[in-house]
């Protein structure tokens, strides 16, 4: 489900925490999902458990995952705090200008760039949001 590239200068960690928050974003991970142990993904991904353990617990301070004793680690339900929202919200923005701003740069324009956001998204059927071409 998650891939890392280890000749991308972004640390590990960071390509993870990534990858999960895109996953659940984009419906790949919905509320409720069990992700796999930490033991599981790390040898799935070939990265040291300590990495997985870092991000699964970065996630739940963030509230975006939840562990239960015994049970595994899954999908948290949204918060509904304003205050937590308006902050999430800020971070959206910082991101959309972020993405869009790598889409300039590499020459799309920005009906482009979302355009390509858009195909991404789930359809009836679809609920993991797979690209077609993928």
């Amino acid at each position: 489900m998650f891939q890392l590239d280890p000749n991308d200068p972004t640390p590990l960690y960071a390509q993870l925490d990534r990858a999960i928050r895109a996953a659940i974003a984009t419906g790949a991970l919905a509320e409720g999902d069990r992700l796999p142990t930490v033991r599981q993904l790390a040898v799935d991904l070939r990265v040291n458990a300590n990495t997985v353990a870092r991000v699964y617990a970065e996630l739940e301070r963030a509230r975006i995952l939840g562990t239960r004793r015994g049970v595994g680690t899954f999908v948290a339900s949204p918060g509904v705090d304003p205050e937590v929202r308006r902050a999430l919200r800020k971070r959206l923005d910082a991101l959309g200008e972020r993405y869009l701003a790598d889409a300039l740069v590499l020459g799309f324009t920005a009906r482009e760039a979302i355009a390509a956001l858009e195909e991404r998204l789930p359809t009836e059927g679809n609920r993991h949001g797979d690209h077609p071409n993928e």
